[in-house]
């Protein structure tokens, strides 16, 4: 049960690692600021394919934020 709670704790803090470091760009940290995501997310249920459903397509980490809350 270490192994696993040790790869636990790397995931969790590389995640917040990312998240603060888009924060300080003003990026979405899920499509990195592009404004979409590059893999086929419509395969598990139907939304537009161009746009990040976490920022709705903008890239912004403040619409990322208002959304995520």
């Amino acid at each position: 049960m270490g192994l696993l709670s040790t790869v636990s704790n790397w995931v969790a803090a590389r995640y917040e690692k990312n998240k603060a470091e888009m924060e300080a760009l003003g990026l979405c940290p899920d499509c990195n600021g592009k404004g979409f995501n590059s893999f086929n997310i419509y395969e598990y249920y139907y939304t537009n394919p161009l746009d990040c459903p976490s920022c709705n397509g903008t890239g912004s980490y403040t619409d990322w934020l208002e959304t995520n809350q």
